[in-house]
């Protein structure tokens, strides 16, 4: 017995309301999909790609762009960087991404990055030295052009294998001996300088400097330095103390801040802080809030670093800022001059600090 025809099953319409089932991705044209559809080989169409339609007939030129729109075919910019070695990608690997510096170094070389045509990979190191071994494989690993580094560990020597792959590095704000690669740096010793003559010259000769722990990063100790010489200097009209403050000493700053207040009025002089950087300077505006102080009154507070915050801390805390978003630029434009193929001897590059006078540094007679 002949067996019955097979009946169609009527397809079902989707109830209202329903989504409709997804069409099936459109995949990415490839380039051979470009040759197949110009009826020309792969190479005439990469010749085409890569500008060389001298060498193409006008008809086969005419028929590979038209393939490409009717295709809409993209070539992938990482496989067309590789092949000429380079991907414009640039790492920019920070310290601590939390320290208002940071950010506004970030700033300043992305507006650099794109200016010339490449982008920026942020790396926060975290304050951590682990870390910035990650980064530094990162720029074989990830195929980066270069890096700016804000260096953790200075007793590392992490670079060397970058150097010796013929990536560039530039450093920034941290210097490390024995890397041959340009520094870019506000100038230390000069922001002190215009601190401590700001406050000499607001009556303050009692300074207490307070700054992170100075270790082996260089920024800190061309500060502690540089202040330690100015003390020295006006002797014994000026008398100077420094206090490396950490994470979890807030309890140990604020005790010390009022003990040491108390003796210099005790001694008949006016106090004051510098404080290193704005990390320092948030530490210090805690610690005196918890005090129930007010800047410029019990004591006197000058920063390095210019914050968003400083100007809504009592009657306004005093900076002097660094060229931040200026610093960012200038390592930038050092590490793609390198890139490009600059060969000089490394160069450092120091930019001068900008005095912002608030409450918190104001004379008695102001």
């Amino acid at each position: 017995m002949p067996k019955p025809a097979p009946t169609a099953t009527p397809s079902r319409p989707c109830p209202p309301g329903a989504a409709k089932p997804a069409a099936p991705a459109k995949a990415r044209a490839t380039i051979a999909d470009v040759a197949l559809a110009a009826q020309v080989s792969k190479a005439t169409v990469s010749r085409y790609l890569n500008g060389r339609t001298d060498i193409l007939t006008p008809d086969m030129a005419k028929r590979v762009q038209e393939a490409i729109a009717s295709l809409q075919y993209r070539p992938s910019p990482m496989a067309q960087a590789l092949k000429h070695g380079r991907t414009r990608l640039i790492g920019l690997a920070v310290a601590d991404v939390t320290n208002p510096f940071s950010v506004a170094v970030l700033q300043g070389a992305e507006k650099a990055c794109q200016a010339a045509g490449y982008l920026l990979v942020l790396f926060n190191l975290g304050n951590e030295a682990g870390r910035e071994r990650d980064a530094m494989h990162a720029l074989s690993a990830y195929q980066l052009d270069g890096m700016i580094l804000n260096r953790v560990d200075t007793s590392a020597q992490l670079w060397q294998d970058a150097q010796l792959h013929g990536k560039p590095i530039v450093l920034v704000d941290r210097f490390q001996e024995g890397l041959d690669a340009d520094f870019v740096t506000v100038d230390n010793p000069g922001v002190v300088q215009i601190a401590m003559d700001h406050l000499q010259q607001q009556g303050f000769d009692e300074v207490l400097l307070v700054t992170e722990p100075i270790a082996d990063v260089s920024s800190r100790t061309a500060r502690q330095q540089a202040f330690a010489r100015y003390i020295q200097s006006q002797a014994p009209t000026m008398q100077g103390s420094v206090w490396e403050s950490t994470a979890d000493g807030a309890s140990a700053l604020q005790q010390h801040l009022q003990h040491w207040q108390q003796q210099a009025q005790q001694a008949g002089r006016r106090p004051a802080v510098l404080a290193g950087n704005a990390v320092a300077s948030l530490r210090v505006a805690t610690a005196v809030h918890a005090l129930g102080w007010v800047p410029g009154r019990e004591l006197g507070i000058i920063g390095v670093d210019e914050t968003d915050w400083a100007a809504l801390v009592g009657p306004g805390l005093s900076t002097v800022a660094q060229p931040t978003d200026a610093l960012g630029q200038a390592a930038a434009t050092c590490l793609i001059e390198r890139i490009q193929g600059l060969q000089s001897p490394a160069r450092t590059v120091e930019l001068p600090g900008t005095i912002i006078v608030r409450g918190s540094t104001k004379s008695p007679s102001n």
